[in-house]
């Protein structure tokens, strides 16, 4: 089956491409996911129009996450936790903590953005990335101190 791409798929292709799948992956998965169009001849001719509004939309989802940077950005986490004399917190900070701080602060980012290898179980500064958009990363400074 001839689809058109509406986002980039991975082993697939880019938007605004005209692929040929298989019927059963276009109609049970790309189509009801807003992935992609039947290729008709109607789509065809519209193609252009297609593409022009998935990139308006895409600057602009873009735009609000450069913006979502921004806030982060400006926020400074600071979290107080027991430890031991070593340095070592009795427990952990994780990307659910986080996550509930920036909700508090009026920011909703999903736990599974926040990108921490491992939940952070040392006293010190430390630097969290976030995936916001796959062009956009913000850094969050987040500060465990002994309580």
């Amino acid at each position: 089956m001839k689809i058109i791409l509406l986002d980039d798929v991975s082993k697939v292709g880019r938007r605004g491409e005209v692929r040929e799948v298989s019927d059963g992956y276009a109609r049970n998965f790309l189509i009801p996911k807003k992935l992609a169009l039947s290729a008709t001849a109607g789509n065809l001719k519209n193609l252009e129009h297609i593409k022009t509004q998935q990139d308006a939309k895409a600057d602009r989802a873009k735009a609000d996450a450069e913006s979502l940077r921004s806030r982060v950005e400006a926020l400074a986490y600071e979290e107080r936790r027991q430890a031991s004399e070593e340095g070592k917190l009795f427990g952990s900070v994780t990307s659910q903590d986080i996550a509930d701080f920036l909700v508090g602060h009026g920011l909703k980012i999903d736990r599974r953005r926040i990108t921490l290898d491992e939940p952070i179980k040392t006293l010190g500064e430390f630097s969290v990335s976030m995936r916001l958009h796959p062009e956009v990363t913000a850094q969050l400074r987040v500060t465990v101190a002994r309580e």
